[in-house]
């Protein structure tokens, strides 16, 4: 009789697949919102350190360093992919499921740098959109002809508009970091992926 009530309450075969498929799950979702939230803090602490150490550089070199801030802390996407194939999946992970590790970390990157975006540029420095736009203005009347600078001029003052939209420079910046995040999301799936 004892081995009649083993058998019987010993789970079926077809719930052990779906207890290990939400185990599985579970684990990616955890690796997702670690390696997210280390891109996320990556991303703040550079741009933190961009703020107070280098505010004094040219903006196109703060642009530039705000690029590369940007794939630094997109870096996890490749660490939580390897992460989760190395550590949590049996070396084992594929394409898909690493593309969609690397897009859900991007995502959380993308959205805590435009909510960073949109508290520096309307609390913290809120004069930093006229500064921008008065050195790109002056860069450009010293390198364009004149009536190409009243045709860019033109243009600036339509995106200036658009950048003075709290949402519109959310989804601009959080969009930006999202696309590189994909990029390198793409990538890391071609290289990490293995069955």
């Amino acid at each position: 009789m004892k081995g009649f009530w083993y058998f019987s309450m010993s789970p079926k075969p077809q719930h052990c697949a779906t207890f290990g498929a939400t185990i599985k799950r579970e684990i990616m979702k955890q690796t997702v919102l670690r390696y997210g939230a280390y891109g996320a803090i990556t991303i703040c602490v550079l741009f933190i350190i961009s703020w107070y150490a280098l505010g004094n550089l040219s903006m196109s070199l703060q642009e530039i360093l705000g690029y590369v801030s940007i794939i630094v802390s997109l870096s996890f996407v490749f660490l939580g992919i390897k992460h989760f194939r190395d550590k949590e999946n049996e070396g084992k992970v594929s394409f898909k499921k690493a593309l969609v590790i690397g897009i859900l970390i991007s995502l959380i990157t993308a959205l805590v740098f435009g909510l960073l975006d949109i508290l520096y540029t309307e609390v913290l420095n809120p004069e930093f959109m006229d500064a921008y736009y008065e050195e790109v203005v002056q860069e450009m009347r010293t390198n364009l002809p004149t009536d190409e600078f009243h045709v860019k001029i033109t243009e600036l003052e339509s995106q200036r508009e658009q950048f003075s939209n709290p949402l519109l420079s959310f989804i601009f910046m959080a969009m930006t970091v999202f696309v590189i995040g994909f990029i390198i999301s793409l990538l890391s799936s071609l290289i990490l992926q293995q069955k």
